[in-house]
Order: structure tokens, then C-alpha cells, then sequence
């Protein structure tokens, strides 16, 4: 079963040096048939104005995932950490028992476009973690590149739950092909560009939402930068 959803059925919250595109309910979002995917719980498609940020706010038990798409985000958190992720960067946040952290635009010009992820750990009351590790064009050039997994495969952050992210770049002939096991869930984020997933067309901000289904095929790609989500249900 495919369930599309299209950039602009998404929630939209403008607060002025923050513009940011909801794929499930999230502050003043609301909408009860898009609460989640599995223990997918946030996607946030955020663009942040030059030196602007979000100051000092809490989490827990969540497992967060930035992943920039355009310019820069500048990271604090009260385990100590400090750092700059920058495109090509995927950060993990585990929140556990509970964190502090800020995040800012150290650009005076430009705004940093990215996405925000939650997935739900599977058991509450970790130790709160950080990482974060470079992923190269290369690696995401025509395939999917495992970026965050349960168990650190093939270099990936590692998550506190049984789910794994995708990224891909594809254009032209570019495809790609990914099993997926029974009982699970996968879901698929276009991030900019064009892709047919299974046949369906999506667009930048569309969403494909797979259920029973045996594999994923990502064709025709124009320009596009995806992220893929394969979860338990």
C-alpha cells in the first residue's frame, strides 16, 4: 500500500526568522491521521535566518537527527558538546533522561535550510549521547547510503531504535533498489528534486508512505536529494 503526501498538505508555521514545514503534528500543528509513522514522530522542514536560532531548550527520551541541506547550524548542548554541521553532516541527538541544547545560524547573510528528525527510542530512559559523522557525496551518489542504524552499520550514527535512515542522490539513470522485510514500515522524504518511488512522482517536500510492500524502487531522478526511512511498525 503507497499513501502520498504532498508538500503543501503539510503543516507551515512562519515565525518571522523561523519558516518551517510540518510532516506530522508538532507544536501548533495539529492533525490526527499525521501523528507519526511508526516510531517516526517529527520531520521538520526548517529555514533559519541569518544569525538567528533556537536558544537553550530541553528534550528526552527522542532520538534527534539533523541533517543540513544548505548552509549551516551551530550545536551546544549540556553533555559539552560544540560544533557546526554543515551539509554532508548528519548529527544524532539522543536525548534519554534528558538534554539541554541550542542551535544557531552563525551565517550574517545566508539562511540554513534543514531537516529535523525524531524517531521515538524503543525504551525510555537512556543515558543521553551524541555524535556525528560526514557522509560524502560520493557515498550518496546514485544509492542509498546507510546514514543512522541500531547497530552502527556501514558507519552510520548509531539510534536507539530499530530503524534505519537512507540518503540518496539521483539524476538522470540513476536508481536504486531496497528490500524490505515483512512487518515493516518505510517512508520517504523528498528532499529536493524529482523522484518516482514506486512508480508514484514526488516532488520536493512530498512524502510516500509504504506499507506491505516487498521493496523500494527510486527511478528517474531529477536533481534529487531523498531520505528513506525503513521502520518497524
Amino acid at each position: 500500500m503507497l499513501i502520498l503526501r504532498k508538500s503543501e498538505d503539510r503543516g507551515y508555521a512562519a515565525h518571522g526568522w523561523l519558516e518551517s514545514y510540518h510532516s506530522f503534528s508538532f507544536a501548533d500543528y495539529y492533525d490526527p491521521a499525521h501523528m507519526g509513522f511508526g516510531p517516526l514522530r517529527v520531520i521538520n522542514d526548517d529555514w533559519i535566518a541569518a544569525d538567528m536560532g533556537f536558544g537553550t531548550h530541553g528534550h528526552k527520551d527522542m532520538e534527534i537527527i539533523t541533517y543540513v541541506l544548505e548552509g549551516e547550524i551551530a550545536h551546544k548542548d549540556s553533555m559539552g558538546n560544540g560544533s557546526t554541521i554543515r551539509p554532508g553532516d548528519v548529527q544524532r541527538m539522543s536525548a534519554g533522561t534528558g538534554v539541554q541544547h541550542s542551535e544557531f545560524n552563525p551565517s550574517k547573510e545566508h539562511k540554513t535550510h534543514l531537516l529535523q528528525i525524531w524517531i521515538q527510542p524503543a525504551q525510555a530512559g537512556n543515558a543521553p549521547a551524541y555524535e556525528e559523522k560526514h557522509f560524502s557525496r560520493e557515498q550518496k551518489e546514485g544509492r542509498l547510503c546507510l546514514v543512522a542504524s541500531p547497530d552502527a552499520a556501514a558507519g552510520s550514527v548509531r539510534i536507539q531504535q530499530d530503524a534505519r535512515m537512507y540518503v540518496g542522490l539521483f539524476d538522470a539513470q540513476q536508481t536504486a533498489l531496497l528490500s524490505l522485510a515483512q512487518n515493516r514500515l518505510a517512508y520517504v522524504h523528498l528532499a529536493r528534486g524529482a523522484l518516482t518511488v514506486n512508480g508514484q512522482i514526488l516532488r520536493a517536500g512530498d512524502a510516500l508512505m509504504l506499507r506491505d510492500e516487498a521493496q523500494l524502487a527510486l527511478t528517474h531522478g531529477v536533481a534529487a536529494e531523498v531520505l528513506v526511512f525503513d521502520l518497524p511498525e
